[in-house]
């Protein structure tokens, strides 16, 4: 019984879930994803695009960490396309 009980709660436990932050770089923002307290992505440029730029705000650095996030969430490539970018409506 105390077998099945330590089961079903590992079973149950919630997963530790991704942290963002979003970092200054000298010519805009950048994000990183961590996991237990180890960075997984750290990007300081906008993915994708042929021009090495920073995101131009926080918040666009922020919400493209946040679908890479739910990629990651969903067992997926956290790799973006450039129509992600438009869709969240990235200035590159």
């Amino acid at each position: 019984m105390f077998i099945l009980f330590v089961l079903q709660f590992t079973a149950c436990a919630k997963k530790e879930a991704f942290k963002i932050a979003s970092f200054q770089t000298k010519i805009g923002w950048g994000y990183t994803i961590s996991n237990k307290d180890k960075i997984l992505i750290k990007q300081s440029i906008i993915p994708v695009i042929s021009d090495i730029k920073s995101f131009s705000t926080e918040k666009e650095a922020l919400k493209t960490a946040e679908l890479v996030v739910s990629k990651l969430d969903q067992n997926m490539s956290p790799t973006l396309t450039k129509n992600d970018l438009i869709l969240l409506k990235i200035k590159f």
